[in-house]
């Protein structure tokens, strides 16, 4: 469906789900569609609002000769089209840490107010409609097993969610901050930015932003003296400047137990081959990682492409259906074709 780019609008709400492309992301995206000439991914639309397709809308606006369309979603609910943007970001894009949890966060707070709305309001109080409420418990678990995480990740990432938005209200640019890793405070320090007065938050957004100081390293254990009655080290013996705190101190034997015969006022005498062997079997050298440890990323790379290509035919069905695209599917299908082809030559 062509529609005019005055027509389409940015709700901030929605806009705030989305996280955002990189400086390089963008000039790319950029790029693919001037040399495509159009704009193949549609824009997606809720009552004229974008619910997705912000970055090609802001294109499409510098360059308002280049062809594009619209695809009409309809949702029952803001809470329903917040669900949606939450969903489609989680099964399409490379996410950090951040950007996946405040997604969880922001998914479980609409579902619980699209099932059964605010259980604080006087409505819910009231218990004229709870009869018809989804249980709280019952969403965190719908919402962690889509995301294949524990419940705890998605109460814990309700909170993340709340205090970064809080932390934006405050210091607007805050989220975008923290999602792109640009600044890095812990999870709990923005969670408790929602809990403190509005009038505090914003002195705490600028100390929680503010770059971490390296932990200074613990001093080392000064040397114990060698006794007068003990060798001195080898020249050839492994020897480390390395602490090992969990590893059983070690005591030198009591005097009235000698392990070696010795003379009076003669240095004791060791045998440099045990000195050696205990060396040699303190330390192992660390393992390299093969092939056979390397394989999860392969599987994990091929779930990675059908999900995310399963996900974009079915909220883009014009792919299918539309002549050009499904030529270019196909052209990606063949390269994919010929590298396996390859591969398998290979094995």
């Amino acid at each position: 469906m062509m529609m005019n780019l005055n027509a389409l609008k940015i709700d901030p709400e929605f806009q705030g789900k989305i996280p955002p492309l990189t400086f390089e992301e963008l000039n790319q995206l950029e790029a693919n569609i001037l040399r495509d000439g159009r704009i193949i991914n549609p824009i997606i639309v809720w009552r004229g609002l974008i619910v997705d397709g912000h970055n090609r809308f802001t294109i499409a606006k510098k360059h308002p000769e280049i062809p594009f369309t619209v695809h009409e979603k309809e949702f029952a609910s803001r809470y329903e089209a917040i669900i949606w943007i939450c969903k489609n970001q989680l099964g399409r894009r490379n996410l950090t840490p951040e950007q996946k949890k405040y997604l969880i966060g922001k998914q479980y707070e609409a579902e619980k107010c699209a099932n059964g709305g605010d259980r604080r309001s006087p409505v819910a109080k009231s218990g004229a409609a709870t009869r018809h409420l989804i249980g709280g418990e019952k969403t965190c678990m719908k919402v962690a097993a889509e995301n294949n995480v524990g419940k705890t990740f998605v109460k814990d990432a309700e909170h993340f969610a709340r205090g970064l938005d809080a932390a934006e209200e405050a210091v607007p640019g805050t989220r975008q901050k923290v999602l792109s890793g640009e600044v890095k405070p812990t999870a709990a320090e923005i969670a408790s930015v929602a809990r403190a007065p509005p009038e505090e938050r914003p002195a705490l957004v600028a100390e929680i932003c503010k770059p971490k100081k390296p932990k200074p390293q613990k001093p080392t254990a000064p040397k114990q003296k060698t006794p007068p009655a003990v060798a001195a080290p080898l020249p050839d013996a492994s020897t480390s400047d390395e602490e090992a705190p969990d590893e059983e101190p070690t005591y030198a034997p009591a005097p009235s137990e000698p392990v070696f015969p010795q003379k009076e006022n003669e240095p004791l005498k060791v045998d440099r081959q045990q000195i050696l062997e205990i060396a040699n079997n303190r330390y192992h050298a660390k393992q390299l990682a093969d092939g056979a440890a390397m394989l999860c990323e392969v599987s994990g790379a091929v779930n990675a492409m059908i999900r995310r290509w399963e996900s974009v035919f079915r909220d883009y069905p014009d792919i299918l259906t539309n002549t050009e695209n499904r030529n270019a599917v196909k052209r990606n299908i063949q390269k994919v074709k010929d590298y396996l082809q390859k591969l398998e030559d290979t094995l």
